[in-house]
């Protein structure tokens, strides 16, 4: 993996939070009244409208007040609410600064009929941005939309939760794995370890020591047990820095690693902290449990196919000890020197 691309990769926050969340409903049924509620990072909200002043993601709430015209044609008019067919009208619209995300609401009076919301607001963001539909009060599951398929249906209040819970759950399932993929840092923690990982005994010992560890740090911040702020969660991507770069010291300067399994769940703490970074800036309220087991389910199913994939290669090189060396000796040095990079980025 040749350095410059994990630099590249690494050059900007490892797990910045890629979907917006959004809840949809009519006050009452049958009420012409419908409320919108999107819950986003300040880093996305940034992509869509300036408000962030100081230029580190960090959106105040005076930069929110100062913007708000901005926010009405840069983010409401870009999501067009209909009811039978026919447009809603916007009444009013709120910005709000809450902990580690923006929550922006606005109120619509739309004609009766089931109510459909097109999120052409993708159009202008990464590709693979998504919007995270939700349902209030912890009913149902969820349902995703991206820039291909940019229109959703609102479930009914009181529908059958069977109906939305299946695509939510793959959709988190899919994020989660996606995540792990894309999450260049992590996969390079993985790499390093697996270089000398030693026999399939430990290996396995490894990759369940690194599981239990982030999940419990992962579920117990989803859940509200930790709480991550900004500062927080630049210190924990700094942190997931230092172990990558202890790791492939190790690599380089020890011969016997008898301590991986132990090292590697207390670090797994680490990185857990970077996964729930992403559960903990879409403010999902009461749908964090249904998130929650999917993301970190695709996680587990993304590392399992990494590991699979590497295992066979890595014991193919061991049978080869010259080869082996060389091969522990460039990568750990290029991993070392990609966790040197994203630490000086993370504190800088």
């Amino acid at each position: 993996m040749p350095l410059i691309l994990l630099l590249g990769a690494g050059a900007a926050r490892a797990h910045d939070a890629d979907i917006i969340y959004t809840q949809v409903r009519r006050t009452d049924p049958g009420s012409a009244e419908v409320r919108v509620r999107l819950t986003l990072t300040g880093s996305t909200l940034s992509l869509l409208v300036p408000t962030d002043a100081e230029g580190d993601g960090a959106v105040s709430q005076a930069d929110l007040e100062a913007r708000r015209p901005a926010l009405e044609v840069g983010i409401w008019d870009a999501l067009p609410l209909t009811a039978g067919g026919q447009p809603c009208t916007r009444q009013a619209h709120v910005a709000k600064r809450v902990e580690s995300y923006v929550e922006l609401t606005a109120t619509f009076q739309c004609p009766p009929g089931p109510l459909r919301q097109t999120y052409t607001v993708l159009s202008v963001l990464p590709a693979n941005y998504r919007v995270v539909l939700g349902s209030y009060g912890g009913e149902g599951g969820q349902l995703f939309a991206d820039a291909v398929r940019p229109s959703l249906d609102i479930p009914e209040r009181g529908g059958s939760a069977r109906s939305t819970f299946a695509p939510g759950f793959v959709g988190w399932v899919q994020l989660g794995m996606k995540h792990i993929f894309e999450g260049i840092d992590h996969l390079a923690f993985l790499i390093a370890l697996l270089l000398v990982g030693g026999s399939l005994k430990r290996v396995l010992g490894m990759v369940t020591a690194f599981t239990v560890a982030h999940s419990l740090t992962l579920g117990a911040t989803a859940l509200g047990f930790i709480l991550l702020d900004t500062a927080r969660t630049r210190w924990v991507e700094a942190a997931i820095a230092v172990s990558i770069i202890y790791v492939a010291a190790e690599n380089l300067l020890l011969r016997e690693h008898r301590h991986r399994a132990l090292l590697t769940f207390l670090f797994g703490l680490v990185h857990g902290f970077g996964f729930a970074s992403v559960l903990s800036a879409y403010g999902l309220g009461e749908q964090v449990a249904s998130g929650l087991f999917g993301f970190n389910l695709g996680v587990e199913l993304g590392q399992a196919v990494i590991v699979t994939a590497l295992l066979p290669l890595m014991r193919l090189i061991q049978r080869r000890p010259r080869v082996n060396l060389w091969t522990v000796r460039a990568l750990s040095s290029v991993i070392l020197c990609a966790g040197a990079w994203w630490l000086y980025s993370r504190i800088g």
